[in-house]
């Protein structure tokens, strides 16, 4: 397994994209500032496995040029939001297919993709020159996550829980479609930013916008330190309104991890912390007289 390691991350890095070591059998990187440090130069790559043969391999989505959408299951506890309360969605890839329905575009499958051990699966594209992407959680829909500028993937070849991440038969990698890159298209993740997002729920419910403004605001003026703690309760906090049916979940999401990328907080560790906190804050809904104003 060793040798199969470092030719998985000797194969990615010859493709051009930028490589990096994960704990053995593990998803957590295995060094700092692994977006810097991470590379395509084949002597870096052999020196660094040579001396840990078990690292697993993942490739930094921002220096290697690319968008993977993260489709996830419905088994990692995720509350089903109420505009995805419709017949046969399942997964993250049902999602994306109602995404591409409601746009009138075709499901993108055709690319590169990687089954991961859970059964999610990760759809590579290029990263498009005119838009700025940047890693995100349920922006794009429920389920749906995207690793881009300041994310990562686990990449074909890694083994996490005894069982490896394999790729498709599709090698070509597509550009990501354009109304995709519409919808995620990244704005400075700064509180300004966050004016529009706010002022869509404050005309549904002052109550919403006036709780989620505050728990960003919150996660904005954390000091270092404390940072991840205060993402986690204001994730707990606005579980309970999307459990409620007060704000909708990628919202919370997307909120949540434009804030998060603000403090800077890493994309995988404010990803952990946000899922487990709505998750949490999900399984005790907020209770409010105002049920006329949800959405």
């Amino acid at each position: 397994m060793a040798d199969q390691l470092m030719r998985a991350a000797l194969e990615h890095a010859a493709r051009g994209w930028h490589v990096f070591p994960l704990r053995p059998g593990d998803k957590r990187p295995a060094i700092r500032e692994w977006e810097a440090r991470a590379t395509t130069d084949p002597a870096r790559i052999r020196k660094a496995w040579s001396q840990q043969p078990r690292l697993n391999v993942a490739i930094a989505c921002g220096p290697a040029g690319l968008v993977v959408l993260d489709l996830d299951t419905s088994n990692h506890g995720s509350v089903r939001p109420p505009e995805w309360d419709r017949p046969g969605i399942r997964d993250g890839v049902d999602v994306l297919a109602a995404l591409a329905a409601d746009h009138d575009q075709p499901l993108p499958w055709e690319t590169l993709s990687t089954q991961t051990p859970s059964g999610g699966e990760h759809w590579y594209f290029t990263a498009p020159d005119a838009y700025r992407i940047k890693n995100s959680v349920g922006r794009l829909g429920w389920l749906i996550d995207v690793r881009a500028t300041g994310g990562y993937v686990v990449a074909a070849g890694s083994v996490v829980r005894g069982r490896r991440y394999r790729s498709n038969d599709h090698d070509k990698v597509a550009p990501l479609p354009t109304w995709i890159a519409e919808l995620l298209q990244d704005h400075a993740a700064t509180r300004a930013d966050l004016g529009p997002v706010l002022d869509i729920v404050g005309r549904r419910s002052q109550y919403a916008a006036a709780a989620l403004r505050g728990e960003i605001d919150r996660v904005l003026a954390a000091s270092r330190g404390s940072r991840n703690a205060t993402l986690n309760k204001a994730a707990f906090a606005l579980g309970q309104l999307v459990a409620a049916g007060l704000i909708p979940d990628g919202l919370a999401r997307s909120a949540l991890a434009e804030a998060s990328t603000a403090v800077g907080l890493s994309a995988s560790e404010a990803d952990r912390t946000i899922r487990s906190g709505l998750t949490a804050g999900a399984r005790q809904p907020r209770t409010t007289s105002i049920g006329s104003d949800r959405l």
